[in-house]
């Protein structure tokens, strides 16, 4: 990511969640403390099956009297629907802000260089009253910027930010090991904590009970994560079918098959040779490594 460069995510949507019980109701439902988010921290979360297996991820972000939840635009309307389902009768209001505002990132070094600032995951500021914090998952994915989309020239403008392009974010997130595009293909396919959200940040084992948390407490206390959702990147060839081979034996399978693949792979006491390379149909892949691995 460049320094001064912005990347406006129009795949991102925003739902906008406030009212008297707003606070007890997302803590009873997401895989994170909402106790952590006030106007200086935002979060990761998710929220599950309630056998555990994966539904939606999103951030969430303090706005006036309720929170925003950043998430994947392809998704908004299921996550309005499933939030609406579990709300009953509590004094809860879930509208959908897509419209009206703007999820845009920029450089960890650009946060860094604003006043008040702090190199800490899930720090966040106001700037000429934006919100901008810096990514909760990882530093190193820099920081996004919830912006009302009326003013979005002016802001940028303000910021000193030059449009940089969508493809270049995405790629680094990819590098990274965090998945953000299509997650819709996720859906009950995969574990929540096989999504590697302890080691981002998404999961707090201490804030009690939550939608699937009895089997994600489970699988962590008992030691069995034996897959992981990992980036895979293409050698060579083209992928032609899910299944992930090494010498005749499956090893993983392909969830996520963009410009930015991610497979849930098989891990064997903790270890998996990232040195090897894996058939995936008429493709040979590898198998990236990140850093929190």
């Amino acid at each position: 990511m460049k320094k001064d460069d912005v990347y406006i995510l129009e795949d991102r949507g925003l739902l906008y969640l406030n009212g008297e019980d707003v606070k007890e109701f997302l803590q009873n439902l997401v895989t994170n403390d909402i106790e952590k988010v006030t106007n200086e921290m935002s979060c990761f979360a998710s929220l599950l099956t309630p056998q555990g297996k994966y539904l939606f991820d999103f951030l969430i972000i303090k706005h006036k009297s309720g929170y925003f939840l950043d998430c994947e635009k392809q998704n908004i309307d299921q996550l309005y629907n499933k939030l609406t389902l579990y709300k009953l009768r509590s004094k809860v209001e879930i509208l959908n802000l897509s419209n009206e505002f703007i999820v845009a990132a920029i450089s960890k070094e650009k946060f860094l260089s604003l006043d008040g600032s702090k190199n800490i995951e899930g720090f966040t500021i106001k700037y000429n009253e934006d919100t901008i914090f810096i990514d909760p998952r990882i530093k190193k994915l820099g920081a996004r910027l919830i912006i009302n989309l009326e003013k979005l020239n002016l802001s940028l403008n303000n910021l000193k930010l030059n449009t940089g392009n969508i493809e270049d974010y995405y790629k680094f997130s990819h590098d990274l090991g965090i998945s953000q595009i299509d997650n819709i293909n996720l859906q009950n396919k995969i574990f929540g904590i096989e999504c590697n959200y302890e080691e981002l940040n998404g999961i707090d084992y201490k804030k009690g009970c939550y939608v699937g948390q009895e089997n994600t407490a489970r699988i962590k206390h008992k030691n069995k994560i034996n897959k992981r959702l990992l980036a895979v990147k293409i050698i060579e060839g083209k992928i032609t079918s899910e299944e992930i081979f090494f010498r005749e034996k499956e090893i993983g399978k392909l969830l996520i098959n963009n410009k930015n693949p991610f497979a849930l792979i098989k891990i064997h006491n903790g270890q998996f040779d990232f040195e090897n390379i894996y058939q995936c149909g008429n493709a040979k892949i590898k198998v990236q490594k990140p850093d929190w691995f």
